[in-house]
């Protein structure tokens, strides 16, 4: 870490949507030292109005210290925490955008569906990434960050024989939501990546909420498809816990539900999506590794299909 003794370790979050905007406004709002980085419109509009922040029990707005890629070109500076809450086309321009902040002595913790960031990011920083994950249900509506329920967990971990640092849990404690740090993130990545998978295959293959699947009969398509993806992960030996398991099921075959997976949303509304991130690279994992996957291939082949026919 580059933080003197005496001083709290600074941030950069990469990213002010629901994810980054939301655990951002909550270590802000703890005094924590953080800066985020941001595309210049986006910049512009914190800077001019700041950072306004809804959840259930307030409504509030901060301003906060703000940065753009180019400024970080312009004027250098290393950070000891970086954070990725961006999704995953946005990966690419923020692995190089980060570049100036990260030190030697940086971590970096991701927090993206998946699991090829990690790769990714490992192979550019050895050492130097910690795993972790979200679990917060929010959106942004006309440039403010809404969470929309209690729910605000925050799990990180070290990846291979790297720990994380106490500076960065103590940085990362703080009121609004709860952080953990467990040993085996790698295996908290994965479950969640096939519950994400799990619900996106579900949703788009059937183009509707889980209530309306059910009423149509679906539920024993919806348990093969949830068992096809959690037999990848135990081929890929990080197989998915019963209590994992169980709130799949209940999630994806609950009556009545009105569930549908982001991935969905952002399909039926014809914005840039993670299918390929998401749902592609499972299939792929799961072709190396000998797991037939009927059903993900068949919605792949759908979505792809669908975003061929928009492109223009």
């Amino acid at each position: 870490m580059t933080g003197s003794a005496d001083s709290e370790p600074t941030i950069l979050i990469a990213g002010a949507g629901a994810t980054g905007g939301a655990f951002g406004s909550y270590l802000v709002e703890a005094g924590r030292r953080v800066t985020f980085l941001l595309r210049q419109a986006r910049a512009e509009a914190v800077r001019t109005g700041g950072l306004r922040f809804v959840a259930p029990d307030a409504d509030r707005t901060n301003f906060v210290d703000v940065v753009t890629a180019d400024e970080l070109v312009t004027s250098p500076r290393t950070l000891d925490i970086v954070i990725i809450a961006v999704k995953a086309g946005g990966l690419d321009s923020v692995l190089a955008d980060i570049r100036p902040a990260v030190g030697p002595d940086t971590r970096i913790i991701p927090f993206l569906n998946g699991m090829a960031q990690i790769d990714r990011l490992q192979a550019d920083y050895p050492g130097q990434t910690l795993g972790g994950f979200v679990k917060i249900v929010g959106t942004v509506e006309d440039g403010a960050v809404h969470q929309l329920t209690d729910l605000a967990v925050m799990t990180i971990g070290g990846l291979g024989d790297d720990e994380v640092p106490d500076a960065v849990a103590t940085a990362l404690d703080v009121p609004g939501f709860r952080l953990q740090v467990i040993d085996d993130v790698v295996g908290g990545l994965w479950e969640k990546w096939i519950f994400i998978a799990a619900a996106g295959v579900v949703t788009c293959l059937f183009r509707g909420p889980v209530g309306a699947i059910m009423d149509a009969g679906g539920r024993d398509h919806v348990l093969r498809i949830i068992a096809e993806l959690e037999a990848v992960a135990t081929a890929a030996d990080h197989p998915v816990s019963e209590r994992s398991h169980a709130m799949t099921v209940s999630m994806l075959t609950e009556a009545g539900s009105a569930f549908t997976s982001s991935l969905y949303r952002d399909v039926t509304a014809g914005l840039p999506s993670e299918t390929e991130h998401i749902l592609g690279d499972l299939a792929l994992k799961a072709a190396v590794l000998g797991v037939s996957t009927p059903l993900l291939d068949l919605t792949l082949v759908q979505l792809r299909t669908g975003e061929a026919q928009r492109r223009p």
